[in-house]
C-alpha cells in the first residue's frame, strides 16, 4: 500500500520537542535525563501510528517508552496520539532502526518490541528483515545484559524465519504462541495492524526471546 505523502509532517514533528526526540545522538548513554523519572526503557521499532506504544506507556507508568518510525508521514499520527494522551513516559524518534547504535549506548535499553514488521518475503531482501542476524547484533549492543525482544506478526513465514534466526543467534525462547488471541495470554495490547488482521481471521503469532547472560 502506497503511503500518502504529508509534506507538512516534518514541520509538525519539529513543533513538539517535548514528544519527538530531535538529535537523539546527544542523549546516548543518558536517556533517563530526558524523561520525568529514571526507570527502565523499552523501545518499539516500527511504531507506525502509535497505538501500541502509547497504550503501553499508559498501562505501565513505571517504564519509559520510545516509539521509533522511519516514515515521517506515519509517525505524525503517532504524535497526534501522544499529544492527546499527554504521557510523560513516552517519546518518539524519526530515525532508521539500522543505526540504533548511534543513538543508544550499551545497556540503555531493557526491551525491544517488533510488531508486524515488513516481512520482506523475497530471499534477496532477507537482510532487510528486522529479525535478521545483523539487526539482532544491533539490538544486542544497546540492550542490558539478558535483554529481551518481544515479537508479533500475522505472517507465518516471517514468524518461522524469525524463530530460526533467534535460535541460530543463540537467543533463549521464553514464550512462543502460534495463536495469540486464543492462547489465554493476558495484557496484550493490539496494534492497528493487529486489530485489522485479526478481524479478518488471521492468526497472530507472538514470541519473547532473551539474550544469554554475557
Amino acid at each position: 500500500m502506497r503511503l500518502r505523502n504529508k509534506p507538512w509532517a516534518k514541520d509538525k514533528l519539529l513543533e513538539y520537542p517535548q514528544y519527538v526526540v530531535h538529535e537523539p545522538e546527544q542523549h546516548r548513554g543518558r536517556w533517563n535525563e530526558l524523561f520525568a523519572a529514571a526507570q527502565p526503557l523499552h523501545i518499539e521499532i516500527g511504531t507506525g501510528k502509535g497505538r501500541f506504544i502509547t497504550e503501553m506507556a499508559r498501562a505501565n507508568p513505571n517504564i519509559n517508552y520510545i516509539g521509533i518510525e522511519l516514515q515521517e508521514s506515519v509517525i505524525v499520527s503517532a504524535l497526534d496520539r501522544l499529544i492527546e494522551a499527554g504521557l510523560p513516559n513516552c517519546k518518539l524518534m524519526n530515525v532508521n532502526a539500522a543505526e540504533l547504535e548511534k543513538y543508544f549506548a550499551s545497556g540503555d535499553v531493557n526491551r525491544v518490541y517488533l510488531n508486524f514488521s515488513d516481512p520482506w518475503p523475497k530471499t534477496r531482501h532477507e537482510k532487510r528483515r528486522l529479525t535478521y542476524a545483523s539487526f539482532l547484533s544491533v539490538y544486542e549492543q544497546i540492550l542490558v545484559d539478558q535483554g529481551e525482544i518481544h515479537f508479533k506478526t500475522d505472517n507465518q513465514g516471517l514468524f518461522e524465519y524469525s524463530l530460526m534466526s533467534f535460535s541460530h543467534y543463540g537467543l533463549l525462547m521464553k514464550f512462543v504462541s502460534l495463536d495469540l488471541h486464543n492462547s489465554g495470554f493476558e495484557g496484550n495490547i493490539m496494534t492497528e495492524y493487529e486489530e485489522k488482521f485479526s478481524s479478518r481471521g488471521n492468526r497472530i503469532y507472538r514470541c519473547e526471546v532473551q539474550y544469554p547472560k554475557k
